[in-house]
């Protein structure tokens, strides 16, 4: 079913983020928890986790209100029959749920790791049964509903998608080896994040990021998480 609301005008900005920034962010991640975390912390998790913040701190969000990281999580690893090689959307929602005021206080460990019990709480039995309900109650998930887009109130939610593991440089369609990448119309909402590999290998990664005009303009003014980028630039 296509949709088309009308949603708020947004700026998109790319972030890259070498091998040994993620590193560096996965670290501290890991650190902070260390004793209480009764998982490692990947590398994605922390990154998403660095922006989480940033994002709260960029919008100005008031302490108490509360904020959603929605994580699209791949089935085709986790649910059995679906093939590695399957070219279809398998993917479930997975929602980390807190106040601003506890994402920007509790550290970066802490926000990881609530990206981390969020994955962790994926569960093929559950859905397996959402498979065999669908047919009788159809639903569609929609970038803008998982937002909370175009309510009364400012934006406060972040969904991110795609992989870091997607190869996306190795593509050649017969004009060279791709120079760059980035997401269709249909990603530009407030809050929404796709996620690559860094263009040059190494562990490196590279987020789109769209938020309001003034969110994404205090974000590349904001020090501590400018600090783990290695380059920016804006679309």
């Amino acid at each position: 079913m296509v949709r088309r609301p009308a949603y708020g005008p947004v700026r998109e900005c790319f972030f890259h983020f070498s091998g040994d920034s993620v590193g560096r962010l996965k670290a501290k991640a890991n650190a902070e928890m260390a004793g209480t975390a009764t998982a490692t912390i990947s590398s994605l998790q922390s990154l998403l986790a660095h922006l989480w913040r940033a994002a709260c701190r960029a919008r100005r969000l008031p302490p108490h209100r509360e904020t959603r990281y929605a994580l699209l999580v791949g089935c085709r690893a986790r649910v059995r029959g679906v093939p590695l090689a399957y070219a279809g959307n398998a993917v479930e929602l997975a929602f980390a749920t807190s106040t601003a005021g506890e994402v920007e206080e509790e550290g970066l460990g802490r926000a990881a790791w609530r990206l981390n019990r969020a994955i962790a709480s994926f569960d093929e039995a559950t859905v397996r049964d959402g498979l065999a309900s669908w047919a009788e109650q159809p639903s569609f998930t929609y970038v803008g509903v998982t937002l909370g887009s175009g309510g009364d109130e400012p934006a406060s939610s972040v969904v991110t998608g795609s992989s870091p593991r997607f190869d996306v440089y190795g593509n050649n369609f017969g004009w060279g080896a791709p120079v760059t990448v980035r997401s269709g119309a249909g990603n530009k909402i407030d809050g929404k994040v796709t996620v690559y590999q860094g263009p040059g290998g190494g562990g490196g990664m590279a987020l789109e990021v769209c938020l309001s005009h003034e969110a994404i303009a205090r974000l590349v003014a904001d020090h501590e998480f400018m600090d783990a980028v290695s380059t920016e630039c804006y679309a």
